[in-house]
């Protein structure tokens, strides 16, 4: 059998490998258009700012070594442009030639490319530039070449932008990040950004979200947007998002969905025969919505290479689809996320709850342990988990991972208590916030706790609801808010006949667990009383400008 593979890098090459620890007798060819075909596309912003220090280092194959383990025949700068169902052939284009190659299986690996926008003046730009390859990097890098630092701009705030940002300001520019969005990391939820929004302005990043670009001016040093604000900039990077490379595709007459990705059935076979596809360009089902979604992340290209091979080679095996579980790094702060947001989740299920902890990476008594604050989106009916989000300096990772997990696996939130995870002083809690989140969320499900979210507060307040702070002093002296009423947690018992039983009372305290306590209290006293859920520490970090400071 000979099947041909059109891309490298995570799907492409996850599909070749596999294909020949299966199939050794198979002809196995592989055609990349770039003059890399194995290569680490994540690590690149990381070699931009000096942290993966070797260009080298990107490379994970050579097309040699991969013919002398693999006997695979790989070749690179080999641009497929046309592909004939009926006779089973690919036209390839090789250095100015043009030449045919059959196949019996073909598999599309051709991944997503980065959004250019049609903006006035970009085509005149000489500084813009996109990042999703080697030598886009090395164009980049050619740019910045004896420059020590100047002025940057990111168009787009997504992980992409965001690790660029990282990298340009540890080179020294001074980095203004545009995003039409109303937040930086639009696929998170407001409040969660806003630690990532914190941190950025906390190393100098300036801001400009709900803005777009209107043009560019000068060849790309001024950018004008839609406010008629003018931005100066020396280098400027395009990522506001990629799509499906499907033009090959949709010359085959291979049949798209949404957003121009092809579609593949549960063998990840086109509607035409003998035609595979995988990773970054396919339409997959989200498996939490049940929706069509393109999904662009290594780990699902990865799999999906992986699982085509075992489909070719006789193995039964199925796309189940994916839920999207995504990490960046942005300077001293880590965000992650699996599922969907609250605002899908909303636009998607009718019961849906959410809740918010602050805990800690290991034991808050062992030296270092830092704040990990989880976001949770669920059925408070059935219990099922859409998707979470949690932003922290360290730990963010194992725990949205776990998450990730239990949704995979078809977990609740009444089984994350349940779940037995290591601990020890230096790397966790007896109970780990992933238990602990699960605890919470059980007990807004089984009634025992009523929560209102940080964006109904100011409502409520306004049609008569009291705040009540059961913060201490000290505390309080820090930050607070404008109208509430200070009731230290371990005064509330000998303060109630303060309290009058036909007003509507809100909790909060530092992160919601000492609220917690006093709304269990007060409900037992015959008090009507919610949580503010995430309580001050999330509320300051969203709404700064609302707060007192003493």
């Amino acid at each position: 059998m000979k099947i041909i593979i059109v891309g490298g890098v995570a799907g492409g090459m996850s599909a070749a490998t596999r294909l020949r620890r299966l199939m050794e007798d198979a002809e196995i060819v592989v055609f990349d258009k770039g003059p890399y075909v194995s290569f680490a596309n994540c690590g690149l912003p990381y070699h931009l700012s000096g942290e993966i220090e070797e260009r080298s280092d990107l490379l994970v194959q050579t097309p040699e070594r991969l013919k002398e383990r693999f006997q695979l025949d790989v070749r690179p700068e080999s641009e497929v442009t046309a592909i004939d169902p009926v006779t089973k052939t690919v036209t390839v284009g090789y250095k100015g030639q043009s030449y045919r190659e059959s196949y019996d299986r073909l598999i599309l690996s051709p991944g997503a490319k980065p959004v250019v926008p049609n903006l006035e003046g970009l085509d005149k730009a000489t500084n813009v530039f996109t990042l999703r390859n080697i030598p886009d990097l090395d164009y980049i890098m050619t740019h910045l070449k004896g420059r020590s630092g100047g002025k940057a701009t990111l168009i787009g705030a997504g992980f992409i932008g965001l690790e660029m940002t990282e990298s340009l300001v540890k080179k020294g520019f001074d980095v203004t990040i545009i995003e039409k969005a109303p937040h930086v990391l639009p696929s998170f939820d407001q409040e969660m950004a806003a630690f990532v929004r914190k941190e950025l302005l906390s190393k100098g990043v300036t801001l400009h979200t709900n803005q777009s670009v209107k043009s560019f001016k000068q060849e790309g040093k001024v950018i004008v947007l839609d406010d008629g604000t003018e931005v100066l900039s020396d280098v400027t990077i395009l990522s506001v998002g990629v799509t499906p490379e499907t033009s090959l595709a949709a010359s085959a007459d291979i049949e798209l969905g949404l957003r121009g990705g092809i579609l593949v059935d549960q063998h990840y076979e086109t509607n035409q025969k003998d035609i595979f596809a995988v990773g970054d360009a396919i339409v997959v089902k989200n498996q939490i919505t049940e929706e069509d979604d393109t999904i662009a992340l290594a780990s699902p290209a990865n799999r999906q290479g992986r699982q085509v091979a075992d489909i070719l080679a006789g193995i039964p095996r199925e796309h189940k689809g994916s839920i999207g579980t995504a990490i960046v790094r942005v300077f001293n702060l880590v965000a992650a996320s699996t599922g969907i947001n609250e605002i899908r989740a909303r636009e998607n299920f009718e019961h849906v709850a959410v809740v918010h902890t602050n805990g800690k990476d290991h034991a808050s008594y062992f030296p270092g342990a830092t704040d990990i604050t989880i976001k949770l989106v669920f059925n408070p009916k059935t219990g099922a988990i859409y998707g979470a989000q949690a932003v922290g300096q360290k730990g963010v990772d194992k725990r949205i991972d776990v998450l990730a997990t239990a949704i995979k696996a078809g977990m609740t939130i009444f089984d994350l208590p349940e779940l037995e995870l290591t601990y020890a002083p230096p790397f966790g809690s007896a109970k780990d916030p992933v238990n602990m989140i699960g605890y919470a969320a059980s007990n807004l499900a089984e009634g025992q706790s009523e929560s209102i979210q940080w964006y109904d507060l100011k409502g409520a307040l306004a049609q008569g609801s009291i705040l009540i702070d059961v913060r201490n002093p000290g505390e309080v002296v820090k930050g607070r808010f404008a109208d509430a009423l200070n009731i230290p947690l371990d005064h509330l018992r000998e303060r109630l006949d303060e309290l009058d039983h036909s007003k509507d009372y809100i909790v909060s305290c530092h992160s919601g667990l000492r609220s917690y306590i006093a709304e269990r209290l007060l409900k037992q006293k015959g008090f009507k009383v919610r949580n503010l859920d995430g309580a001050y520490s999330l509320y300051q970090t969203v709404l700064p400008e609302e707060m007192i400071y003493d």
